[in-house]
């Protein structure tokens, strides 16, 4: 999408007043699509004008609950709250002692007074569930144990920025079944897209959700295809996505994890094995030299600074979504 493109206001998504956003399936096929296409018209709406006509967050005060600490996912998040006309409040674990100071239930309800949404990084999805059921206004997963769904927007953003289209594209996921895997194949699967995971024994994904994932793909004509060999699941792949080894709460496993891991590594032999356009992703921060070569992320292959920036826009769509006005 070129700024160009941007011709009227951004065009409106499903009518999504009100609805939380506690993992990908939670939203239709239809209506990831339409975020997408809401996400992209405002991207090009802030690189044309580095302002946005509508406001529809104007007067609306969102607050950002994080037990783990971020660098995308803060700054993305305060930065399309205030791009809309917004506020934005930060709160660390330190601020508030989530579930040890006070229960996850009497937060949400004493915030669900004052705020508009609630962003929530929390380690447990169990905990986010907890927020969500206490409040009326929408609640936002910004990443838990299970799902990390604005991740998985960006990501399919940045795939049809790339192809111009998502139906058939094939990704290949070399890595842990972790919580990004598991949004990135439930919105994979919902808009037609074929996924591969290559893991070692042991560190696959969760079956429950796969088996959500299994029936958004009888829909959308997509694949799903689990390996433990790398090479099989990157083979003619349009993408290669990888992850850190080691994730924020798994510090202790630290020397299994790469000794289970190190034949995961994304380099230049494994790229090679993909389609000759394909592309190199990873949601960040990434260990160059553990799942990913630093010329490989480095590369010209490499788009993962692009899903970074696409956090914001995508972010901006659904808060437009769920708290602007009809419409």
């Amino acid at each position: 999408m070129t700024p160009s493109a941007v011709a009227a206001a951004p065009p409106a998504a499903a009518d999504l007043r009100g609805r939380d956003l506690l993992g990908i399936a939670d939203l239709t096929a239809a209506e990831l699509a339409g975020l997408l296409e809401r996400a992209a018209a405002l991207k090009a709406e802030w690189a044309l004008t580095r302002a946005h006509r509508d406001q529809p967050l104007a007067g609306r005060a969102v607050v950002l609950l994080f037990q783990k600490p971020s660098l995308r996912t803060r700054v993305s998040f305060e930065l399309a709250a205030q791009q809309l006309g917004g506020r934005s409040i930060y709160l660390s674990d330190a601020d508030v002692g989530l579930g040890r100071r006070e229960s996850a239930d009497d937060i949400a309800r004493t915030l669900d007074r004052w705020v508009d949404a609630l962003v929530a990084r929390t380690f447990a999805q169990a905990t986010v569930d907890e927020l969500a059921a206490a409040m009326i206004v929408p609640v936002i997963n910004a990443l838990s144990d299970l799902e990390h769904p604005c991740q998985a927007m960006a990501d399919l953003l940045t795939l049809q920025e790339r192809f111009g289209h998502l139906q058939g594209l094939t990704v290949a996921f070399v890595g842990e079944g972790n919580n990004v895997f598991h949004s990135l194949a439930l919105g994979c699967a919902a808009l037609g897209v074929h996924v591969r995971l290559a893991c070692p024994p042991g560190y696959g994904p969760d079956l429950t959700l796969m088996g959500t994932a299994r029936a958004a793909a009888q829909q959308s004509d997509a694949r799903l295809l689990m390996t433990h060999d790398p090479r099989t699941a990157v083979d003619g792949a349009d993408a290669v996505y990888a992850d850190t080894w080691v994730s924020m709460g798994s510090e202790d496993q630290a020397v299994a994890r790469r000794r289970a891991f190190a034949n995961y590594r994304v380099d230049a032999a494994l790229m090679a094995a993909a389609s000759p356009e394909a592309i190199f992703m990873h949601c960040l921060p990434a260990h160059r030299g553990e799942e990913v070569t630093d010329d490989v992320i480095h590369g010209p292959r490499s788009v993962v600074f692009d899903q970074a920036e696409n956090r914001l826009h995508v972010q901006k769509a659904f808060l437009a979504a769920a708290l602007g006005p009809a419409g």
